[in-house]
């Protein structure tokens, strides 16, 4: 299609990466949005990148290894819940959207960042499947896995994305819902090229 791809929960990510690298309390909004003031999260877009995208934090290029840490993802949920976090991360990311076309993936890019989007799609996947492609990503960036403990991140991460008070996990109401449970990549691109033809001015 032409068009760049982000992941912004790679954005939060990184903030919880710098909040580990500081001491900045992961449980004190306030602080992280001045820790992502003085040192700014950078995205630029370049499809040849390993995650479709470069990644800098307070000037540092992070990548997919560090991201994925397990130090950062016991963290991220409590880092993304924050009201003062989300309303710097949106603006950031409505910034990066204005820059052109952009495949923007996240937990409220529907509802809240770009909800006026020409397309939009609510991808789900049952948590056996999740916790499958998850592992495989993680080996692939040279992470150790434990299944249980990856099972068990999923799931607590799914129960604080969908019951916070800001910005809570759920499908906007003009949403294609594709569920990818049984369904490999190919066939997800498919489906989504289709319903964006269909839909896109």
């Amino acid at each position: 299609m032409g068009i760049l791809y982000l992941d912004t929960g790679a954005m939060y990510r990184a903030l919880a990466c710098l909040a580990l690298r500081t001491g900045t309390d992961a449980d004190n909004g306030a602080a992280l949005a001045r820790l992502m003031q003085s040192s700014p999260i950078q995205v630029e877009l370049d499809e040849s990148a390993q995650l479709g995208f470069h990644i800098t934090a307070g000037g540092e290029e992070l990548d997919e290894a560090t991201l994925l840490s397990n130090e950062v993802t016991a963290i991220v949920s409590t880092v993304a819940a924050h009201a003062e976090v989300r309303a710097e991360m949106v603006n950031a990311q409505r910034r990066i959207a204005e820059r052109g076309p952009v495949v923007m993936a996240g937990r409220d890019i529907g509802t809240v960042v770009l909800p006026n989007a020409p397309v939009k799609i609510y991808l789900t996947a049952s948590v056996a499947a999740r916790i499958e492609r998850r592992r495989l990503q993680l080996e692939r960036a040279g992470v150790d896995v434990d299944a249980h403990r990856l099972a068990e991140e999923i799931d607590e991460r799914d129960r604080l994305d969908q019951s916070r008070a800001i910005s809570p996990l759920a499908p906007a109401p003009d949403a294609h819902i594709i569920d990818s449970s049984d369904m490999n990549a190919r066939g997800v691109v498919t489906e989504i090229c289709t319903i964006a033809r269909t839909l896109s001015p």
